[in-house]
Order: C-alpha cells, then structure tokens, then sequence
C-alpha cells in the first residue's frame, strides 16, 4: 500500500518527465522540414508510384504541364484537395510553407529546377552563387537567351561591370531588359546575387596564379 510520501515522490517524478517531454514536442513541431522531408512523410504515400492517378515523381511530361501553374496555383490545389488527394495531403501537420517544398522536390526531381521556399521560421542558409545560377540564372544566361551574357563570357560581362559590381547587382535586384527583378527568384537576397553573379563572370577561368 502506497502512503502518502510515496504518492507525492511519484506525482514529482510525473511532472517532472511531462515538463521533459512537453518542450521536445513543442520543438518538433516548430522545426520545418524541407521538400523532400515532406515527400517522405505525405506525398511519397501516391506520388512515389502514381497512385489513385497521382502524377508520378520522374514523369518529366506529367510534371511539365503541371508546373505551368505555377508554385501558388500547385499549393492551392494542395491545400484545398484534389480528385482522390486529400487536403493538406492527409497531413494537417504541414505548414503551407512545407507544402510549397514538397511540390518543388517533386518537380525539380521531375526535371524541374524551382527553388524551394524559404524558412519563416529558421534563418536561412545562403546558397552559393553556383547553386543559384544553375536553378535560375541558367535559364537565360546558359545560351544568352534575350541578349543575356553568358556564363564564363568575360568580353561580354567586363563592359557590364565598369560601374562596379555592386551597381550591377543593383540592376539585377531592380531588373532591367528582359530580365524580371532579382531574376525572377524573388527569395535570392542581394548577397546571394552578388555571388550568383560573380560565379557567372569567373566561370571557367583560370586563376593567374595558376595559369602557365
């Protein structure tokens, strides 16, 4: 029989175990995942096998069309539901904002190249000028396409850069010709572009230092 001391040692011991556990579930749930975290834990469930007519992870041609809607209009019809797919795709524990990086891992996994949004919660991870160019600069820079210069094209780039290079980021923030403001990536910050377009300047160059 339990006395009264006892009670109160194990009642201490149940406090002190829930005040334990409570601060790592919270800290679960505030912790975002990113696309593919989202793909295996929700979406995977369909979209890994094309389930219930689920567009297929890898069908280059099914996610093409699709992401001519876009990020947004993707998202809408994820969080309200569609056909056989469940709002929130059965997973109410997704931020819109994880929903939005479940959808650009399937369609960069898809031959898509989207950049997944970033963290609201989390300070986020600058990415380096390679990384951007090749999700976003390349769309146009790659072939200079609308009379953009070429990445590694130094002829092209040196006249541009007469101003200084920060007056050339500032061009590429404000947007200029054919070439939408901040590249049409609207979550690259002024740093990140400044890399983007450093890495695009010296792509393919030697270093003197190393040059014979």
């Amino acid at each position: 029989m339990l006395t009264n001391i006892d009670k109160r040692q194990m009642l201490v011991t149940t406090l002190a175990l829930a005040a334990l556990i409570v601060p790592q579930v919270a800290v679960a749930q505030t912790k975002e995942r990113s696309g593919k975290e989202v793909v295996e834990a929700a979406c995977g469930n369909c979209h890994v096998k094309g389930e219930n007519g689920a567009p297929k992870i890898g069908d280059q041609k099914a996610w093409s069309n699709l992401s001519k809607r876009g990020l947004s209009g993707l998202t809408d019809s994820a969080l309200a539901g569609i056909r056989k797919m469940p709002p929130h795709g059965a997973n109410l524990t997704l931020t819109d904002t994880e929903i939005k990086r479940g959808i650009s891992y399937m369609v960069n996994q898809s031959g898509g190249n989207w950049i997944e949004p970033a963290s609201r919660t989390a300070k986020p991870v600058p990415r380096t000028g390679q990384q951007i160019v090749d999700a976003q600069c390349v769309k146009c820079h790659e072939k200079g396409t609308g009379g953009a210069p070429k990445i590694g094209d130094r002829d092209a780039w040196i006249p541009r850069l007469k101003s200084g290079l920060d007056s050339l980021v500032q061009s590429a923030v404000n947007g200029h010709g054919g070439m939408p403001p901040r590249g049409g990536a609207a979550n690259l910050s002024d740093a990140e572009l400044k890399d983007a377009i450093t890495y695009m300047v010296n792509k393919g160059r030697v270093p003197e230092s190393t040059a014979k």
